[in-house]
């Protein structure tokens, strides 16, 4: 069995370490209140125990808590108040600074916590272990002096998140949509060097990944770029291809007729469209940002956003070459065809691709194909999202179709009813159209909502009490979060703010006016919808006695980020948090603060968002269904999924699947395996085993225990991992149950 230090290092657990701690302590007594050596060995058997059975890696605070359990359980108060004060005085000596003993952790790659913070970055790159290194210096100083005290001791206990205080140093912010369109069409400047409009599809491919990796080096959020903005770009290759042939032709004298010269220019343009698009996923997956992971991009696939016919038939042709080369996946360090974590791929269910003899009927079924093997893409319903996000002026049905900031993260339906009257300086503004691209994310706080029911004691009156005090401690810690950029000049990242990303300011103006007005959003988050309702009505929250409660704590969320608001004309938004690293941290502080409760707390983590719990057994069918409930009261943010088995020769199922997300929710995807195992090459599912402790993946074939020597990907937040998870989080991917 291991144990987590303090520092993040690994080490076996040893249990003489509890008895002499037990000992010291006892020794500070007098004799009559002293424990006999058999009550010594006893409570420390007792930890050992308890410990083993947590389910996932202990820390040296868990097992500390544990130690003072059992002292009070035998009754011995006057030793357990000394160890009490003995951890205190080692506290306050740490507290010093344990900075040090974390960065060099990690450069010795023995900083378990940080090692798997992160599914898509290996920390034993040293560019990972930079930005790491940073970031364990931009935390201190957030939590020493950027933080008011309150909100720290809140993120430390686990009643709040406060999320990517690694970077909360620099005035960065979170996500957002690149206006690709205008960066391509108006030109951008890179490095310092002047980027014209392209004159052919590949060209324009080659620019968007330079700006996808700009932009990622320059916040710490996910980014999302439309097929739509490169489509206009293969009618210019077209014409210039054109132009190539004729002469070629004309140069030898041949007059080989319309038909087959068109014949000719679609064979060469299809070959530079594939080109484009491989530049595309392989510069995405190769290039390395300056915080050591590829780009976290979504590329956004939505027919209906072409401006005529010719460019939609166009972006068809982006979008199948798109969904073949994923369907084929990149090839790992043994030259084996793998699923890749980037680009995560969004396809739109449309009334003209959705069934059986709509025109790009041909597409979805392609889609279906790659979501089996690969994962990707995610679906989003046109006809839901019509009906929910409305901007000014629109009606039920006729609304907004958008892609996510990354992997869930949506901005609010614009408001202003004119695209915020250019308050950007977009080169490609469209009075009374309403604007997404360019808009961005503030930042996330997250309230812990099985912390409140747990604090709660199933009291309803004192469960609403704290709940709006926790969420008013959310709210001053995203007001942090808003202040922390307001000031920023538009020189902190040239690519956002002055050349078109986001925006084209002038040279050390501020950003401040696209912080407000519902420009950007900023996001209250929540976990632990599921656990809540247990605790409180003992029932899950998909039992028709408990989905009301359900239902109106979703609902109070949302009124208060209305209340907030309208008070500060600033859109806070309801997000359904992803939880990844920080799944294991709340319930590792729920179960050093409430103990271990069955059903609750007995886990190494916390369901995500509004999701019914991992293990519920439902079906697909009705888990969508219920879910598309949450889902248009979480406005800020929120995917839904459903686990299935290997789908490859059942395409019809899938197809079945993303018809019912069409007609029931607005964004969904499917959850499925893609493994390999590098040394007998094996490449069914890499299963998750227990040893001393620990889990741990294993290759069932040849029992390959090395996760260097293997690929897995899996969905673990809306997102695909690839660098594997903490223990919590891996306990989870363990416990998912089949929904179809």
């Amino acid at each position: 069995m291991k144990i987590i230090k303090r520092n993040g290092s690994e080490v076996t657990f040893d249990i003489s370490k509890i008895e002499n701690a037990i000992r010291a302590a006892n020794e500070e007594v007098a004799a009559p209140e002293r424990l006999t050596e058999r009550e010594i060995k006893f409570a420390s058997l007792n930890v050992t125990d308890e410990c083993m059975e947590a389910g996932h890696t202990v820390t040296v605070e868990e097992v500390q808590d544990l130690v003072e359990d059992q002292l009070m359980g035998l009754h011995h108060f006057e030793v357990a108040r000394k160890y009490i004060i003995y951890r205190y005085v080692q506290s306050q000596k740490r507290h010093k600074n344990t900075t040090d003993d974390k960065i060099l952790a990690l450069i010795e790659c023995n900083n378990e916590e940080v090692k798997q913070e992160n599914s898509n970055k290996n920390p034993t790159v040293v560019s990972v272990q930079r930005d790491y290194m940073a970031g364990e210096v931009s935390k201190d100083l957030t939590m020493r002096e950027l933080l008011p005290a309150d909100i720290v001791e809140a993120h430390n206990e686990g009643i709040i998140h406060f999320h990517d205080s690694d970077y909360f140093a620099q005035h960065m912010h979170n996500c957002d949509l690149i206006n690709l369109e205008d960066m391509l069409q108006n030109g951008t400047v890179i490095s310092g060097t002047l980027i014209e409009r392209p004159h052919s599809f590949s060209t324009a491919c080659n620019i968007a990944t330079q700006i996808i990796a700009q932009v990622a080096s320059c916040q710490y959020g996910g980014q999302s770029i439309s097929l739509t903005h490169l489509a206009p770009f293969v009618d210019v290759s077209r014409k210039k291809i054109r132009r190539q042939v004729e002469a070629e032709m004309e140069a030898i004298d041949a007059h080989p007729g319309e038909e087959k010269v068109n014949q000719i220019v679609e064979k060469r343009l299809r070959d530079e469209v594939a080109r484009g698009i491989q530049t595309i996923q392989y510069q995405v997956v190769t290039l390395m940002t300056t915080n050591g992971q590829a780009p976290f991009i979504t590329v956004f696939m939505y027919l209906n956003e072409a401006k005529n016919e010719q460019e939609k038939a166009d972006l068809a042709l982006c979008i199948e070459e798109m969904l073949k080369q994923r369907y084929q996946g990149v090839k790992n360090e043994a030259g084996v065809w793998i699923t890749p974590a980037f680009p995560k791929l969004i396809y739109v269910l449309e009334e003209d691709n959705v069934r059986e003899g709509t025109p790009y009927f041909y597409l979805t079924k392609l889609a279906a194909k790659c979501t089996a093997k690969r994962m990707v893409p995610d679906y989003i319903s046109e006809k839901k999202m019509r009906e929910y996000k409305l901007s000014k002026g629109e009606t039920e049905g006729n609304g907004d179709c958008y892609t996510c900031m990354g992997c869930r993260s949506f901005l609010t339906p614009d408001r202003s009813g004119n695209g915020f009257d250019n308050v950007a300086n977009a080169g490609n503004y469209e009075p009374g159209k309403p604007k997404y691209y360019g808009r961005f994310n503030q930042g996330v706080v997250t309230i812990n909502l099985v912390d409140v029911a747990l604090s709660a004691h199933q009291d309803m009156d004192e469960f609403w009490k704290i709940f709006d005090e926790r969420l008013e401690l959310c709210h001053r810690a995203l007001r942090c979060r808003h202040e922390r950029l307001l000031g920023t000049t538009s020189d902190a990242a040239p690519i956002l703010w002055q050349y078109g990303a986001l925006a084209r300011l002038k040279k050390g103006e501020k950003i401040d006016k696209l912080l407000y007005g519902g420009y950007s959003t900023i996001s209250l988050g929540y976990a632990g919808l599921y656990e809540c309702v247990k605790a409180m009505t003992g029932h899950s929250h998909t039992d028709k006695e408990a989905t009301p409660f359900a239902l109106a704590v979703m609902q109070r969320m949302n009124d208060k980020c209305t209340e907030w608001k309208t008070a500060e004309n600033i859109d806070y938004s309801l997000y359904g948090t992803p939880l990844e690293s920080t799944t294991y941290k709340f319930a590792k502080c729920l179960q050093r603060r409430f103990g271990i409760i069955p059903g609750i707390t007995d886990k190494g983590y916390i369901t995500n968002s509004y999701h019914v719990h991992v293990t519920e057994e439902i079906d697909a069918f009705t888990k969508l269904k219920f879910e598309s409930e949450f889902q248009r009261l979480s406005p800020g943010g929120a995917i839904s999924y459903v686990e299935v088995p290997n789908m490859q020769d059942n395409l019809e199922a899938v197809i079945s699947v993303m018809q019912y997300i069409y007609d029931h929710i607005m964004y969904a995807e499917l959850n499925t395996k893609s493994d390999y195992c590098q040394v007998c090459g094996y490449d069914g599912e890499i299963k998750i085993v227990e040893d001393d402790g620990k889990l741990v993946w294993e290759c069932p074939h040849c029992g390959n225990r090395d996760q260097s020597k293997m690929n897995v990907a899996r969905r673990t937040c809306g997102y695909i991992g690839t660098q594997f998870w903490n223990q919590g989080r891996t306990e989870e991917i363990r416990d998912r149950v089949l929904h179809l």
